[in-house]
């Protein structure tokens, strides 16, 4: 309790509240270990509940594999039903890294569990979470990088999850959630990930030579100067007639498909997000001159955004590997969070700057009255150009109604308003956000998008009625940005930035080459062998010899400091142990088949890197 108390407060305030329930009985197992019977149900087992555990990790890593094609290990794992830890414990044992979330219901099991056993080690684990209310998982997800595409790894104790089966299917909702967001990033990945990468190669030289949002950091802490958040959804129409005067009482930010409407209306954004990496985003900045306007953008957008007549420009740190290995070996240039959408990153960025209050518009997550984007965005411009006899624009936003899977949600006006499957993974994302930063008040300036929890109706007027800031804004604006000039650009910070990058370069090269090298020849040698193997040539004993061998191969490659940067274009592997194991039923072919077919893979996806980077200038 007393490493509790230091670590966990207020968890400790709950534990020491929470009352004892007769229903929850410490016995001694078979082995001697204390197990825990709930309502009458055993939660461990009654022989041997840690080697209980130790096979219920084994299980899950088992899953998570199949269903990822290897497990990251920065992905977070979750503990569903903590009951006296054993499972927690044996996960922590198998991964010393591994950030673990613990979600148990019942603050009594966790106050038995206490009593019962010495958790002060486990406690005393970096990247431990507790969380008492299934809301907030999703919030704790948050907390923890994940890599694109990768399952959490979830381990679920049924005999005390299913004494709270509600409240654990609430929980399994909020993890179904994450997993989508999993699904459409490695969807994605999977059909963009040499077009990023092909915009990061043509990007590195320019993006070396932009500052970071790192150096804005904090930059309204000391000031309760408003921002404004223009998204593009419907409701941004509303406030078309007063953006002169909201313009006056805030600092504008705005996303980079909203661009176009305020600039219809004769105002520059002080600050523009744009992160992602297509060329149909380009499209919504392309041919508009914004000379007042501070770019804020990711280095894997299309290239021509970072050429564009903006008035500054700063990078947020990459979400990619190849952009995070340069960055990191040359400036910190700040992280936002990244949850699917423009806006998502916009928010966190205002919440960077160190915002107390943001005024939202155009965040609908949803589609009120029906309609997708504000009026005159460029995909409604698009889907006019594009409408003919046959196909006519009402039809082209009916499918985009359509593709979705919409349904029906409770509106922020207490009504319903229709929204999608995406557009619920953003809100998500931001009712997560909300819950981590409190101290950030957040203003929607309309009742008609989807309900968000830590966001309060405001009417115009009230915005309105806040005094004019502009002069100080543009002040504000003006001295940091001198500030970071006169640094970030004198000549001696620029040439030893440059020498930096050249260094990087021909190290992520030499990396990129000897991952090449080593995985092409652990694909032939796994190859060689499992043909010898197939005709009876392998000696007696060989077996052992062949495997370290490959298995040597396998450090080599883990432990490069390229090894991401390879594994970014590596195909997915789902699919490959079923399609060999129909085919080769010995166990030991079907390692040398499925090794053979793994290192090909990852020596032609280091040679794809390597031919993009090829053009890439010192």
């Amino acid at each position: 309790m007393v490493v509790l108390k230091r670590i966990f407060p207020l968890l400790a305030e709950e534990i020491v509240k929470a009352k004892d329930d007769n229903e929850l009985i410490v016995e001694n197992a078979s082995s001697g270990s204390p197990t825990l019977v709930a309502g009458g149900v055993y939660v461990h087992s009654k022989r041997d509940p840690q080697r209980e555990a130790e096979r219920l990790v084994e299980a899950a890593v088992a899953d998570a594999n199949a269903a990822n094609g290897g497990l990251a290990d920065e992905s977070p794992a979750l503990v569903l039903g903590f009951g006296l830890g054993y499972a927690a414990l044996a996960l922590a044992a198998r991964f010393a890294e591994k950030p673990i979330i613990v979600v148990e219901k019942r603050v009594d099991v966790l106050k038995k569990a206490l009593e019962a056993k010495d958790l002060a080690a486990f406690l005393s684990r970096p990247q431990l979470v507790f969380v008492l209310d299934a809301e907030g998982v999703t919030g704790a997800l948050s907390l923890f990088k994940s890599a694109p595409g990768t399952y959490p790894l979830v381990m679920w104790n049924r005999a005390l999850t299913g004494l709270d089966s509600e409240w654990y299917d609430t929980v399994e909702d909020k993890i179904r959630t994450w997993v989508s967001r999993t699904n459409v990033n490695r969807a994605t990945q999977k059909r963009f990930g040499e077009r990023w990468v092909r915009n990061l190669a043509k990007n590195l030289q320019i993006s070396r030579d932009i500052p970071g949002i790192s150096r804005l950091e904090g930059l309204l802490k000391e000031s309760d100067i408003p921002v404004f958040l223009a998204a593009a959804g419907p409701s941004l129409d509303t406030v078309g007639s007063v953006l002169g005067e909201i313009h006056k009482r805030c600092l504008i930010v705005a996303v980079d498909t909203s661009l176009r409407f305020l600039l219809a209306r004769g105002i520059e954004p002080d600050f523009l997000v744009s992160v992602d990496p297509q060329y149909w985003n380009f499209r919504h900045l392309d041919r508009l001159a914004v000379s007042k306007t501070c770019l804020v953008a990711e280095s894997a957008v299309y290239p021509p955004v970072l050429r564009g007549p903006f008035g500054g420009t700063f990078l947020c740190a990459s979400s990619f590997p190849l952009g995070r290995f340069i960055e990191d070996r040359i400036e910190n240039r700040g992280e936002l969070g990244a949850g699917g959408s423009v806006a998502t990153s916009a928010w966190d960025f205002i919440r960077f700057l160190g915002a107390k209050t943001v005024w939202l518009s155009g965040l609908d997550l949803s589609f009120p009255e029906l309609k997708t984007h504000f009026r005159g965005a460029l995909f409604e411009e698009k889907a006019h150009a594009e409408s003919g006899r046959l196909l006519p624009a009402e039809t082209l936003n009916f499918k985009a109604l359509r593709n979705g899977y919409p349904f029906m949600a409770k509106s922020m006006g207490g009504g319903t308003v229709l929204t999608d499957k995406r557009l619920s993974l953003y809100a998500a994302w931001f009712e997560s956000r909300f819950s981590q930063f409190p101290e950030v008040r957040n203003m929607s300036l309309s009742a008609e998008g989807l309900a968000l929890k830590g966001t309060e109706i405001a009417p115009v007027e009230k915005l309105l009625a806040l005094p004019e800031r502009r002069p100080e804004i543009e002040n504000l604006l003006s001295k940091s940005c001198k500030a970071i000039e006169k640094d970030f650009f004198h000549a001696e910070t620029g040439k030893l930035r440059a020498e930096k990058y050249k260094i990087t370069l021909e190290t992520l090269l030499k990396n990129l080459v000897e991952i090449k090298t080593l995985a092409h020849d652990a694909a032939e040698y796994a190859k060689t062998a499992a043909i010898k193997n197939k005709l009876g040539h392998l000696e007696t004993g060989s077996r052992e010899n062949i495997l370290k061998k490959l298995d040597d191969a396998n450090k080599s490659i883990t432990e490069s400091a390229a090894k991401e940067v390879a594994g970014f274009l590596f195909p997915d592997t789902n699919g490959w142990e079923a399609e060999i194991s129909s085919k080769t039923p010995e166990p030991f072919m079907r390692h040398l088949e499925f090794l053979a077919r793994f290192h090909k893979a990852l020596a032609e996806a280091a040679n794809n890197n390597l031919q993009i980077l090829s053009k890439v200038q010192l």
